[in-house]
C-alpha cells in the first residue's frame, strides 16, 4: 500500500505553534511518525494564510512556512525528499516520502505577480486562486458575489501556465472554476467532494466533476466532516459512496484522497489521522479490486497531478 495525500495543513499548524515538533508531537495529524505508519509515498503541504493575519504580513507569514518546511521537515529528516515534478516521485527510494509544496490561496501575494514567482521558484508546485471568500484574483465558494477571476486573477494563470504549475480549484467559486477551465493548461482539485450527495458550496457539481475528468485531471476526496455529509460527524463508509459517485461519473482513473489533516477539528471516525489510512484501505478493498484500490490511494494522483519538467 503506497498513499499519495494532495492536502494537509501540518505548515499552518506548525506556524501557530513552533513548538510543535513533526518528528512526532501527537498534536499534529501528519507528522514523520504518522506518514511512515500509513505508508504514504507523497504528502503535499499547503501554505495557508489565515485572514487573521494584516494584509501587510501575509507575505511574510507564507515565507514563514515555508522555512518551517524546509527546516522542521526536509533539514531533519533526509528521508523526506522535496518533490517538484512526478520524475521526482519516479526517483524517491523504498524508504523515501516525497514532500510537496503548495499554496491554499493567492492572499498571501496581495497583487504582486514577483511575489508568486518567488514562492514557485521556493518549490510551490500547485495554486489554489482562493479560500473560502474574495481576494484580489478570484472569488471563493463561499463569497455570496460568486464572481469568477479578475483581471490579476487571468495573469496569476498565466504565470502558473508559464511554470508548469498546476491549479488547484478548490475553494474556487463555480464562475471562478469555468474561468480556470479555459485558460488553464494544468488543474486539479486537491481537497472537494461531491455536490450531489452533499450539497456545500466546498464541494463540486457533476458538471465540474465530469469537466475535470475530460480534461486527464484528478480530484482528492477529503475527509471533512462537513463535506462528506453535511455534519460534523462522518464514517469511512461515506467517504466510500464519494469515491462509488465519482466512479459511476466515469472518473476511476481520476479520483484520489486531499484529507485536509490538521485543517480539521472534527473527523471521520476511525480515518482521524494519516496513520489510519490503513482503516480506509480495509474498506475499499471490500468493494474494489487490487488495481482499482492503487489507482485511488497513489496512482492516480502520482500519474496525473505534476508534470514531468519544472
Amino acid at each position: 500500500m503506497k498513499i499519495f495525500d494532495a492536502h494537509c495543513d501540518v505548515l499552518y499548524k506548525m506556524l501557530q505553534n513552533p513548538e510543535l515538533d513533526f518528528g512526532g508531537s501527537p498534536e499534529l495529524q501528519v507528522n514523520k511518525e504518522r506518514l511512515l505508519a500509513s505508508r504514504t509515498k507523497v504528502q503535499l503541504f499547503a501554505i495557508y494564510v489565515p485572514e487573521s493575519v494584516h494584509p501587510d504580513l501575509k507575505f511574510q507569514a507564507a515565507l514563514r512556512m515555508v522555512d518551517l518546511f524546509n527546516e522542521k521537515v526536509l533539514k531533519p529528516f533526509p528521508e523526506i525528499k522535496l518533490v517538484k515534478s512526478s520524475d521526482d516521485i519516479q526517483e524517491l527510494a523504498e524508504n523515501e516520502i516525497g514532500a510537496v509544496l503548495t499554496l491554499e490561496g493567492c492572499d498571501a501575494i496581495g497583487q504582486d505577480l514577483l511575489k508568486l514567482k518567488t514562492l514557485i521558484r521556493l518549490g510551490v508546485r500547485a495554486v489554489g486562486l482562493t479560500w473560502n471568500f474574495a481576494n484580489f484574483a478570484a472569488d471563493g465558494a463561499l463569497e455570496e458575489r460568486g464572481a469568477g477571476l479578475s483581471r490579476f486573477g487571468k495573469q496569476v494563470i498565466q504565470i502558473l501556465n508559464e511554470t508548469n504549475t498546476i491549479c488547484d480549484v478548490s475553494h474556487l467559486s463555480e464562475r471562478g472554476f469555468w474561468d480556470v477551465m479555459e485558460i488553464s493548461n494544468g488543474v486539479f482539485a486537491s481537497h472537494s467532494n461531491s455536490h450531489s450527495l452533499c450539497p456545500h458550496p466546498r464541494n463540486l457539481r457533476d458538471k465540474q466533476i465530469r469537466s475535470l475528468i475530460e480534461r486527464d485531471s484528478v480530484i482528492g476526496i477529503t475527509f471533512v466532516p462537513e463535506f462528506l455529509t453535511g455534519t460534523k460527524k462522518a464514517e469511512i463508509d461515506d467517504v466510500l459512496r464519494h469515491v462509488e459517485h465519482i466512479c459511476s461519473l466515469g472518473g476511476e482513473n481520476h479520483l484520489g484522497f486531499g484529507s485536509d489533516f490538521d485543517g480539521i477539528e472534527s473527523t471521520v471516525n476511525e480515518l482521524a489521522g494519516n496513520e489510519q489510512y490503513v482503516n480506509l484501505w480495509n474498506s475499499l478493498q471490500k468493494y474494489y479490486s487490487d488495481i482499482q484500490v492503487k489507482k485511488f490511494l497513489f496512482d492516480n494522483m502520482a500519474n496525473r497531478l505534476l508534470s514531468k519538467n519544472v
